[in-house]
C-alpha cells in the first residue's frame, strides 16, 4: 500500500504501550524487555511499525525506563519513527491515555491512532496496514480472531448457565483503530467517571463513544506474552519464520 492509496491527508500515529509490569510473567526483568531470540520483546512491535506507513510512533514506557528505552532501545534500533517516549500508568488504560494525550497535544494531530500492546510481538507491517485500510473506511476498527472453543457463562459457584453462539464470538487482539479526538474523548470521559471496568479501549468506545467499532481479522500467530510458557511458544515461532525465510530465500 502506497502513500497515495493510503490517502495522503489521513496522518496516522501508533501508540505503543510498553509499560506493562507483567506480574503473571514471574521475571524482575519487566515485560517489555525480556529476552525474545536475543532482543528485548519490544523491538518486535517497534520494527513492525517502524516498517509500516504508520506516519509515527508515540512509545508509552514506565518511568524508571525512559532513558534505557530511549538509549538501548529506540537509538540503538533506528526506530526514527518514534517521535516521543513519555511515562505511562499503573493500569494498562491509564497508558493509553497518557499516550491519547501525547497524540493531540501535538503540533500537527494524526486523524487516526492505532494502540497496539508491545507485549504482542508477531503483528506484522502488512497487518497494520490492513488496519489503517480499515479505520479509514469504518473510523472504528480493533483486530481479533473468532474463537475457536465453545464458551461457557457461568455463575459465581461456577456452574455453566449459558452457552453464547460461537459465531458471534471474537478472541480480541491489537491494533486497535479509531479517530484519534473520538477515543481520546471517549478516555477522556471515562477517566471522568473513575470507571476502572474497561479492559481494552474498543470498551471504551463502547461505552463512552457513539461509533460502533468493526472487527477484523488478525492472526492466530498475534499473540500477547504474558505468561512464561508464551516466552516459549514464541520462541517456536520466531524458528519457524526465519526457517521460513531461509527456505524462502534459497528458492529465490
Amino acid at each position: 500500500m502506497d502513500k497515495l492509496e493510503k490517502n495522503l491527508d489521513a496522518k496516522t500515529t501508533a501508540v505503543v504501550l510498553a509499560a506493562g509490569r507483567g506480574l503473571r510473567m514471574r521475571s524482575k526483568v519487566l515485560k517489555p524487555y525480556l529476552d525474545l531470540g536475543g532482543k528485548p520483546l519490544i523491538t518486535y512491535a517497534l520494527r513492525a511499525f517502524e516498517d509500516s506507513q504508520v506516519d509515527d510512533v508515540i512509545l508509552v514506557a514506565g518511568e524508571e525506563e525512559l532513558d534505557y528505552v530511549r538509549t538501548e532501545i529506540v537509538e540503538a534500533c533506528g526506530f526514527h519513527k518514534v517521535s516521543q517516549i513519555i511515562p505511562g500508568g499503573c493500569e494498562r488504560y491509564e497508558s493509553v491515555y497518557h499516550g491519547l494525550c501525547a497524540a493531540v497535544s501535538c503540533p500537527d494531530p494524526a486523524d487516526y491512532v492505532l494502540i497496539h500492546d508491545g507485549a504482542r510481538p508477531f503483528i506484522s507491517p502488512a497487518k497494520i496496514e490492513s488496519c489503517i485500510r480499515t479505520v479509514l473506511q469504518t473510523k472504528a476498527c480493533v483486530m481479533g480472531m473468532p474463537v475457536e472453543d465453545t464458551i461457557k457463562i457461568t455463575d459465581d459457584q461456577q456452574y455453566a448457565v449459558f452457552t453464547p453462539e460461537r459465531r458471534t464470538l471474537w478472541r480480541i487482539q491489537t491494533p486497535q483503530c479509531f479517530l484519534l479526538q473520538e477515543i481520546y474523548e471517549a478516555y477522556r470521559m471515562m477517566m471522568e467517571a473513575k470507571d476502572t471496568r474497561m479492559t481494552d479501549d474498543a470498551m471504551v468506545m463502547e461505552e463512552y463513544g457513539r461509533r460502533k467499532v468493526k472487527m477484523i481479522p488478525g492472526g492466530y500467530d498475534n499473540i500477547k506474552i504474558t505468561k512464561p510458557e508464551d516466552l516459549v511458544f514464541g520462541e517456536a515461532m520466531l524458528e519457524k519464520f526465519e526457517s521460513l525465510r531461509i527456505h524462502r530465500d534459497t528458492k529465490d
